[in-house]
């Protein structure tokens, strides 16, 4: 289902919240909202699969079981925030928040910020944090490819799909670093923002999952000084943080901006399809499918092209399976003949 015509090339939260509430009305989607999983194991003797989610209210603890013959884990590689172990954080005085809390630069107005991490989410962090009127300073530990965000009026990644067509990853890789050098200026490295050592943007996208940076005016404040590049933090203190070529750097308030990671391992049980760090154990393309019915959609590493490889492979093959095999006689398992998880029952804690 393509966006509507109208929608600009960069649609607005608000476009997309209506477009994903149209997907939904459209294919008959039922989402149920604020409830957590806290276990899915394949039941062996029922062969299906019971997932446990519960649902805070403000009197008690509502518990509810999902039954269904196949269970596609699509929570993705940034279901929960990374909040690293900064020592001495709690000498700290000033507020300390992920990203994901993050609303607007207005209650940083006047103050110092320290921005702990460089990818596109602490970017743009620094950036409105700028036009609201603070003082960021931003943590570039590691190198990281910054590319522009459009090349001549088309968006980067699609010049890198275009080219992916005719030429080899490592070449595309080459190109877009080339122009990238010719779009935004040879002097990154000097700013503070050095390239890795090893992978193009595309290759690391693919082998690690690390997004390149696409630039929508934070490297003009960086040259001009709005925004600060300082190297990794050694240690909290009660007024901003240490860091690790010995310099001090005063903070009034500390965002985390470091990504997330998946939780299945937190909660998928009985199963060694996923590694501990939450990703199919076998690479892509061929980490999509599990047994016992059991499904991964997003874990490719490959941002939307990969994810929907694996949504097309999967439905593909549930598909099949619903078609060339009998019902369970159970009606509460099968809704309106459709796949899909069935609450079976609930319970107040």
């Amino acid at each position: 289902m393509p966006f509507p015509d109208h929608y600009p090339e960069y649609p607005t939260k608000h476009q997309f919240v209506a477009y994903l509430e149209s997907y939904a009305a459209a294919f008959h989607v039922r989402p149920r909202f604020r409830q957590s999983v806290v276990s899915a194991r394949f039941d062996h003797a029922a062969g299906l699969w019971r997932v446990t989610a519960s649902d805070a209210s403000d009197d008690a603890e509502v518990v509810t079981e999902y039954i269904g013959r196949w269970l596609v884990v699509a929570t993705g590689e940034n279901a929960e925030r990374v909040i690293p172990d900064l020592d001495g954080a709690d000498s700290f005085k000033g507020p300390v928040s992920h990203v994901s809390e993050y609303k607007s630069g207005e209650p940083y107005k006047g103050k110092r910020v320290l921005v702990v991490g460089c990818g596109n989410s602490g970017m743009e962090v620094c950036l409105d944090l700028c036009d609201h009127g603070a003082r960021p300073s931003m943590v570039v530990r590691d190198g990281v490819h910054v590319l522009p965000r459009e090349m001549l009026g088309v968006a980067t990644f699609s010049v890198a799909v275009f080219l992916l067509r005719f030429l080899p990853l490592r070449l595309v890789d080459r190109l877009l670093v080339l122009l990238a050098g010719l779009f935004l200026g040879g002097d990154l490295a000097r700013l503070g923002l050095r390239r890795p050592s090893h992978g193009g943007p595309l290759e690391l996208k693919n082998s690690k999952g690390r997004t390149p940076v696409l630039d929508i005016g934070a490297l003009d404040k960086i040259r001009a000084g709005e925004i600060k590049i300082v190297p990794g933090v050694r240690r909290m203190e009660a007024g901003g943080a240490e860091l690790v070529d010995g310099r001090f750097v005063a903070a009034d308030a500390v965002i985390l901006a470091t990504g997330y990671h998946s939780n299945v391992p937190q909660w998928l049980k009985g199963s060694d399809f996923f590694s501990g760090e939450g990703y199919p154990k076998v690479d892509f393309p061929e980490g999509w499918k599990g047994e016992s019915g059991l499904y991964s959609v997003g874990f490719t590493r490959r941002g939307l092209a990969g994810l929907s490889l694996d949504a097309v492979r999967v439905a593909s093959d549930i598909a099949t399976e619903y078609h060339s095999t009998s019902p369970s006689p159970s009606p509460s398992m099968i809704a309106q003949q459709q796949p899909q998880l069935v609450p079976c029952s609930q319970a107040e804690t």
